[in-house]
């Protein structure tokens, strides 16, 4: 595998951006400012060189509550919220499923690199 900034750490912030992205800014507010970066970037997520893992995980949690604090008070999947990114109204259940497909995407990540560190294959 050829060497890559990607890290653990990146992917925990990686994810506070898009628990903000899908619920917060879908359902909240529109202009919510992004965690990482001052403009709609996800990849600055990923350079957790100033970062620390209590910084990290305490703005990924902060946005997870926020986002099951959405999904408790819906009266239905069915409710709607504007997408800013794609200037489109979407339902909770289609965000659920997006956000849910992310975690299983960045969960594969993970377990590269988890692999790079100690060999094991499909562990």
């Amino acid at each position: 595998m050829p060497p890559s900034t990607l890290s653990l750490l990146g992917l925990v912030r990686h994810m506070a951006e898009v628990e903000r992205a899908w619920f917060r800014r879908v359902f909240e507010d529109n202009d919510a400012p992004m965690v990482w970066s001052d403009e709609i970037d996800f990849q600055a997520a990923y350079d957790a060189s100033a970062s620390t893992r209590d910084e990290a995980f305490v703005a990924w949690e902060a946005e997870v509550e926020n986002s099951r604090r959405i999904e408790r008070e819906a009266e239905s999947l069915d409710r709607a919220g504007h997408q800013p990114r794609w200037g489109e109204d979407v339902s909770l259940r289609m965000v659920m499923v997006h956000v849910l497909l992310e975690y299983g995407r960045h969960n594969g990540h993970a377990d590269f690199l988890r692999e790079g560190v100690d060999g094991t294959v499909g562990a």
